[in-house]
């Protein structure tokens, strides 16, 4: 299920701690159940890095590697040294169905934005590029669906209607 053989993407957004990753995870059995493929790509504010130093990759990577990668029977993970490229990066998932952006407020993406009372207290998101707001506060706005911050299972079923839609022919 994707639109023109590419998978759907939403990003998932709103301020530091608003609940983005408690969210996203908590969808994911939803979707797998629902038969939905998704990967997920998070931006983080900070530097991190990709591997521990005392690792082999890690090692490569100090050493001067442009980039390394490391596999087994099931899993697998390539690190670049090159600046971020979300269009690049949505690439590395042809396979799926729905790429769950962590972040990504001010992307052309269309996303459910997330605010949390006590955390929140405006939309911080352009409202041409909401699907939703998801929150457990008063705001409203007009013409966006309001879903439950609370109920991963409805956000999830609103997510999947989404790509229903976006992938009718």
């Amino acid at each position: 299920m994707s639109v023109e053989n590419k998978p759907v993407v939403v990003a998932v957004s709103g301020v530091k701690n608003s609940g983005k990753t408690t969210l996203i995870t908590a969808m994911l059995p939803h979707f797998q159940r629902a038969g939905i493929q998704v990967a997920v790509i998070k931006h983080d504010g900070h530097t991190f890095s990709p591997d521990p130093p005392h690792t082999d990759t890690g090692r490569y990577m100090a050493a001067g590697a442009a980039g390394a990668a490391i596999y087994d029977g099931e899993t697998s993970k390539v690190i670049w040294r090159k600046k971020p490229d979300m269009d690049w990066l949505i690439t590395l998932f042809p396979q799926v169905d729905l790429i769950l952006l962590e972040g990504g407020k001010h992307s052309r993406w269309p996303k459910l934005e997330l605010l949390r009372e006590g955390n929140s207290t405006q939309s911080v998101c352009d409202p041409a590029t909401l699907l939703a707001l998801v929150t457990n506060t008063p705001l409203r706005l007009p013409q966006v669906p309001t879903l439950p911050l609370d109920d991963p299972e409805q956000v999830a079923a609103f997510v999947v209607q989404y790509i229903k839609k976006e992938c009718a022919p």
